[in-house]
């Protein structure tokens, strides 16, 4: 069981303000990363403010997203990459890289990822929400902080 699981906290749409970020090599947790976002502007909405209580007074001296990209490239690159609704996370990292003008491909870690979701859902478990999946597996959750949601995606894909 090797693979990374990541977490994006959005300021608005696609605009990350945070990325929590879990590497799991034969089973074992080997590193986290995370840290705040600067998104463009610095601009957020109140919707995202109010689910994850991250503020502009929090990263407007945090770095940008090409800033941070080279410390999420090193632990993406050739790797399954797992998330809790994968397409939600993935597309906040494609467009990122799009506004960036950052290269998806160089990363090679495909078009779809693992979904913990997907996973859960096909188990029976209902609703699955990352909350009600980790309560049902019994896993520590400070939901909507990326790191913690990161660790909560790593250890349901560890379960499956």
């Amino acid at each position: 069981m090797t693979f990374t699981a990541i977490d994006f906290e959005t300021a608005t749409a696609y605009h990350p303000c945070s990325v929590g970020i879990v590497t799991v090599e034969n089973g074992v947790v080997v590193d986290e990363y995370v840290t705040l976002i600067k998104p463009p502007k610095n601009e957020y909405s109140h919707f995202t403010i109010a689910v994850h209580g991250i503020y502009p007074r929090d990263t407007v001296n945090a770095k940008t997203f090409a800033q941070v990209y080279p410390e999420i490239k090193k632990r993406l690159q050739n790797r399954i990459v797992v998330a809790h609704n994968e397409s939600f996370d993935r597309n906040v990292l494609v467009k990122s890289m799009a506004l960036y003008g950052l290269d998806y491909e160089e990363l090679n870690i495909g078009s779809r990822w693992e979904c913990t979701v997907k996973i859960y859902k096909a188990k029976g478990l209902k609703p699955t929400k990352l909350s009600d999946c980790c309560r049902e597996m019994n896993i520590k959750l400070n939901h909507h902080e990326a790191l913690s949601d990161a660790r909560a995606c790593a250890k349901l894909y560890l379960l499956r």
